[in-house]
């Protein structure tokens, strides 16, 4: 079983990307997919498809004689898994700093910070119903 939000190398988002918009798929469609970006032999990506597997980040079925992959975790629990490596390696997991950085290194419009403020609003407010039970 795949962790709740993993952390994907470069090579696996390739490839779960290719499984994602093609599933349920074969190796072989997944290498030629990636033959544009990748100069990945077909070795290459059955081996990291079948280690993703032993990673429990994609499953696999038997269709006659074609073993067809599906991912295992969603894009959400990537994107996750992607989010929390980057704050734990660039800002020793606080997320705080993380997010006065994306504030002041990236120039928000008025609507772009309302939206932000009206999120912060929302969880506090999840927050608080959460402490009153």
């Amino acid at each position: 079983m795949a962790k709740r939000n993993p952390e994907l190398t470069e090579a696996e988002w390739a490839i779960i990307q290719a499984v994602w918009d093609n599933e349920p798929c074969a190796a072989p469609m997944v290498q030629e997919e990636l033959q544009a970006r990748k100069d990945w032999h077909y070795s290459t990506v059955k081996t990291l498809m079948d280690r993703m597997v032993t990673k429990g980040l994609l499953t696999t079925e038997r269709f006659r004689n074609l073993i067809l992959y599906r991912s295992a975790i969603t894009r959400v629990q990537a994107q996750k898994g992607e989010i929390m490596r980057a704050v734990k390696r660039a800002f020793d997991g606080a997320l705080t700093p993380m997010m006065q950085f994306m504030l002041d290194e990236h120039k928000l419009s008025q609507k772009q910070l309302a939206e932000l403020e009206s999120l912060i609003k929302k969880k506090r407010k999840k927050g608080t119903a959460r402490k009153k039970r």
